[in-house]
Parts: C-alpha cells; structure tokens; sequence
C-alpha cells in the first residue's frame, strides 16, 4: 500500500509486512501559546527521543509501517495511559502532560502548569487522535497478516539523569513488559541478536520494561506482539547539543535492521 497519511498531528506510512513502528516521543513542537507558559530550558523539548525517525527511517524498505507524531511529549505524553496512572510506581516518572523534566526541573513557570481541564482537552486534540490511528492501523496488519509487531522505538539521555535512574543506562534497553506483551519465541530471538553483537551492551525488561503503548497494545494472544526499544542516545548524536552523528548512527542502523528483520522472522 506505502501510503502516506499526514495530518497536524501524525503522519502514518502504511505498509505491506505486519510490523508497525510507533515513535511516539520524536515529535519535538510545542505550540507559541504553549511555550511561553514554559521555563527557557523547557523551551527546547529536551526530552525529545531525538532524531529516532531518522534512525528508522530503513524500516520502510522492510515494507514496516510507521507513524511519527508532532508534537513533544511536553504537550501530552502518547506513552502515558489517559487516566495518568504511575506506569513506574514507587520511581520517579514524568507525567501524562509533564510537569517536571526528566532533570527533575520544572516545565512551566509558577502557577502555569496546565489544570484537569486542560490536560483533558489535549487527551482529546492530540492523544487520542494518534491512538485511534494506532490502533486502526493494528487492526488493519492483523486482519491482512493475522499477526503483527508493534515496535516502539525510543531514545533517552543515558546518564546524568539521577531524578530517573542512578549512573549509567545501559546502550540498549529492550522491553517486553516482563515478558507480557510479546511471545517467549519473539523475545528469544531479539535477545539472540543483542547477545550475538559486541557494539553495545544491553538489558532485557531492566528499569525500562515499556511504557503504556507496548502494555496497552501488546496481546500476545490476539496475535498482536509488542516491544520496546529504549535507546542511550550516546550512540548516535549529541546528548548535550542534540546533533546528530551520523557515524555512530549507522552502525547502530545496522543492529536495528537485524532487530526488525528478527521480528518478521
């Protein structure tokens, strides 16, 4: 099909294998009325997965699906359930329409945090719309192949980041929602694939085990396998500049190509 499907929201590629690719927290735009609500370092969306659109922009060639939002995470959190509950209980999060940076530093400035009201009217003009999209999309690959991967592809700061996590996250983190949200046979093959390299170090449902989007939609049962992939983005850009580094990225591309082939495998 390889159609295209953009709106101010998202833009969905649709494709022809039963692997879809949600990137949920590359969207980096923030609204003018938005950020002038906001404190100046929250102003540069630096929680942003930054660049994972360009990291996975091969998935298409694999005939995968892909819908990339627009927006930042600071507007409203694809990856949070809509009722905000704590996906991490007991740890420090950012919330459904955050109000602190993963830093631990304010967003918005004294008495400009967005109220009830508000964080529901964006559930309504921005959450719901890419998860409508995602889950007909879902539905779609499901009914054309009886099967699909739903593969969440996120980056994050990997270390400094004490309000998260102590020391040093490792290069790549995969989660299954310990071992809830795909089959024993998926995960075993994308374990295959990170133990057989030496590049990178990684963890398998370590201090992230997936967010709402791969507990909410994995269902293993219906045919409907989903994955995370948290990425330490000192392998591919910047982590204080944001610049991309298109050397490292292409190394790590070739590891991720292998992830998703071992997804339709």
């Amino acid at each position: 099909m390889n159609v295209p499907h953009d709106s101010d929201i998202f833009t969905l590629h649709r494709g022809t294998a039963p692997l879809l690719v949600s990137l949920p927290h590359d969207g980096s735009h923030i609204p003018d009325e938005l950020a002038a609500r906001m404190v100046p370092s929250a102003r540069r969306a630096p929680d942003t997965d930054w660049h994972v659109s360009v990291l996975y922009d091969f998935a298409r060639e694999l005939g995968a699906s892909v819908i990339v939002p627009r927006h930042s995470r600071y507007v409203v959190d694809l990856n949070r359930p809509p009722d905000d509950t704590s996906l991490y209980p007991g740890q420090n999060t950012t919330g459904l329409c955050p109000a602190v940076q993963f830093t631990g530093e304010a967003v918005y400035l004294d008495g400009q945090a967005p109220d009830e009201a508000e964080v529901a009217q964006r559930v309504e003009r921005y959450w719901r719309p890419y998860h409508d999209a995602l889950a007909g999309e879902i539905e779609r690959i499901r009914a054309q192949h009886g099967r699909v991967v739903l593969w969440e592809g996120h980056s994050i700061r990997g270390s400094d980041l004490p309000f998260l996590f102590e020391g040093r996250l490792p290069d790549l983190n995969l989660g299954t929602s310990s071992g809830a949200s795909c089959s024993p046979a998926l995960q075993q093959r994308l374990e295959a694939v990170l133990s057989g390299q030496i590049d990178y170090d990684h963890v398998v449902n370590g201090r992230f085990k997936g967010g709402y989007i791969t507990r909410h939609y994995g269902q293993p049962a219906r045919g409907v396998e989903a994955v995370q992939l948290e990425i330490s983005q000192r392998n591919y850009m910047d982590e204080d500049t944001f610049a991309y580094e298109s050397g490292k990225a292409t190394v790590l591309q070739a590891l991720l190509r292998r992830l998703l082939a071992a997804t339709l495998a």
